[in-house]
């Protein structure tokens, strides 16, 4: 489960602004005030952004800048606390995003005729150039409540929170990656239209802290629904297809938990957790369209349903031994477990009704954390093995001519590696950190998912979105002023070794090797709370893709906002 917290409202009030502008006429402006609203009772804080951005990647069919985004938020935060045993914290927030990422850039053409139908963009590695007719974007709109009640009994504590999320998301994409309609390639154009809403209840109770036996135990519910709209509209050079698609997901899920502390001794301890899960999912499905027989991209009508539940047991047993005042080891088990889920979407087919089966992993961890030199250097050394059972992964194949994916039940795959990281506060003036990790994630035996028109001899190859090696090393140096000012120099540097974005083990989907280098020089004056800052992204102008797939007749990828160098200034005020 990801646990998000932010920093609490603070008795003093306090505010920030916070300017950058980057080239590329790229704009980030946030700002955020908190204090206290009735002095030892009541305090808050709002925080607000804004971001728009063009784009990096030009339509050579009307010359128009994509891959950009207008984005505004809110986030508000009270936190009330009428005597010293209760606090209540209420949260909300709101954001608007725009953002028109093309559906792909071609980086690699596998037919001469795509090739032409292309022109006048040319599909390479480092393309960022798209010529479609139709411009997709994206529009969303994510909000929440959450009202988080703490209540000492003594030297207990009981917590309930109760949260709302909703999201709203009108979708436009241009499906066959071309400004016009031929003989060979038929356009095809997509809206889809998406409501979702989550609501959840957590109560727990925990006990009193420096303990021999300390523990947390409690119940959690969690209702999801999501209601979708898709349609397709195929145009070829004689007639005009349409499929629309009405399909919904409703999700209940319950959980028992329970995690105890047993301090032996102040310098070894015991941890045992446990959790129970049962899920209740179910899903409905109905797609018409204007032809009886499947035509690109678009299957004949059809209509489903179904439903599933399961139940899951996770949790994890452990050990702690501080082997001295700076280092800390620890060895666990944990048993992890994922729900069941249904693979709904537009073009869905009978054989796509079966609900996926729950996802199980065991995972084993040692490691150590450390400090020394007077807490100037930490370091955290882990080491891991994972194996997963009935893997749930997307898998790229072909259904009505055009690719899709598909969410299956993989198979069995497993994980095991060693990350290390640190930081060291070199001088007073130098600060060191850096991290690395080596992961090997590979399939052991796979499922090849029924009637899959890709190939399924994968196994021993690597899991999709996996490099065996990344790391990251950063430095910072200051250079105090005899007018109160300072100096700040910083410089970063990240890589990744090979990695493969397909399932399937697609030659084309390969990313190299690649890593990206910033920098940036800053003038700061602390006493009077104001940072003016110069940043540089990507300085050695290489060119990589988060994303590569394929669209039959080509490959496509994913453009990052750093796929160049570009440079910017941000400017920060405290007050």
């Amino acid at each position: 489960m990801l646990n998000i917290t932010s920093k609490a409202p603070t008795a003093q009030t306090h505010g920030f602004i916070d300017q950058s502008f980057y080239s590329g006429n790229e704009s980030r402006t946030r700002f955020g005030i908190g204090g206290s609203l009735v002095p030892e009772v009541l305090k808050g804080s709002i925080s607000t952004l804004f971001g728009s951005y063009d784009g990096n990647v030009d339509n050579r069919h009307n010359g128009q800048e994509v891959n950009g985004y207008n984005h505004k938020g809110v986030r508000g935060k009270l936190e009330f606390t009428p005597n010293d045993d209760v606090k209540l914290t209420l949260i909300a927030d709101y954001m608007q995003s725009h953002d028109d990422a093309p559906n792909g850039v071609v980086s690699k053409s596998l037919n001469p005729a795509f090739s032409n139908a292309l022109r006048p963009v040319r599909a390479s590695s480092d393309n960022r150039d798209i010529n479609t007719d139709t411009r997709s974007h994206v529009q969303d709109t994510n909000k929440g409540l959450s009202a988080q009640l703490d209540w000492n009994l003594g030297d207990y504590t009981l917590t309930s929170i109760t949260a709302w999320r909703g999201w709203d998301n009108i979708q436009y994409q241009d499906g066959d990656r071309l400004g016009t309609v031929t003989a060979a390639f038929p356009g095809t154009a997509d809206k889809g239209d998406l409501a979702f809403d989550q609501y959840s209840q957590e109560l727990r109770l925990a006990s009193p802290k420096d303990e021999f036996l300390e523990y947390v135990g409690g119940l959690f519910y969690m209702h999801g629904k999501d209601e979708e709209t898709y349609q397709r509209t195929l145009s070829t050079t004689t007639r005009v297809d349409r499929g629309i698609a009405d399909y919904s997901t409703t999700s209940d899920s319950y959980a028992a938990f329970g995690e105890t502390t047993l301090n032996f001794t102040s310098r070894f301890r015991g941890i045992a957790g446990l959790r129970y899960t049962h899920d209740d999912l179910k899903y409905d499905h109905r797609r018409v369209s204007t032809s009886a027989t499947t035509v690109s991209g678009i299957q004949p009508a059809t209509s489903s349903s179904g439903s599933v539940d399961e139940d899951g047991w996770s949790g994890r047993l452990g050990v702690q031994y501080d082997l001295s005042d700076n280092i800390t080891s620890y060895l666990t088990y944990s048993r992890g477990y994922k729900g069941p889920a249904y693979n709904v979407f537009f073009n869905m087919q009978p054989r796509d009704t079966d609900a996926l089966k729950p996802e199980t992993s065991n995972t084993w961890e040692a490691g150590i954390k450390a400090t020394a030199w007077n807490n100037r250097l930490t370091t955290n050394l882990a080491v891991f093995h994972s194996d997963y059972d009935n893997y749930q992964a997307n898998f790229f194949d072909t259904v009505a001519g055009q690719v899709v994916t598909r969410l299956i039940n993989a198979g069995s795959v497993s994980t095991e590696g060693v990350e290390l990281d640190y930081a060291l506060q070199a001088t007073q003036q130098l600060k060191l950190s850096g991290a690395l990790a080596y992961t090997r994630a590979r399939i052991d035996q796979f499922a090849c998912p029924p009637g899959a028109a890709a190939t399924c001899n994968v196994n021993g190859k690597p899991l999709p979105f996996s490099p065996d090696w990344k790391s990251y090393v950063r430095a910072d140096y200051s250079i105090p002023l005899d007018n109160g000012l300072d100096i700040e120099l910083g410089t970063d540097y990240s890589w990744q070794s090979e990695v493969q974005y397909d399932i399937s083990q697609n030659l084309n989907t390969k990313q190299g090797a690649y890593g990206i280098w910033n920098a940036s020089v800053a003038l700061a004056d602390y006493t009077n709370g104001w940072r003016v800052a110069l940043l540089a992204k990507n300085l050695a102008d290489k060119s990589y893709s988060p994303l590569l797939a394929s669209g039959g007749n080509y490959i496509y990828r994913a453009v990052p906002r750093d796929d160049e160098r570009y440079f910017g200034v941000q400017l920060r005020k405290d007050f």
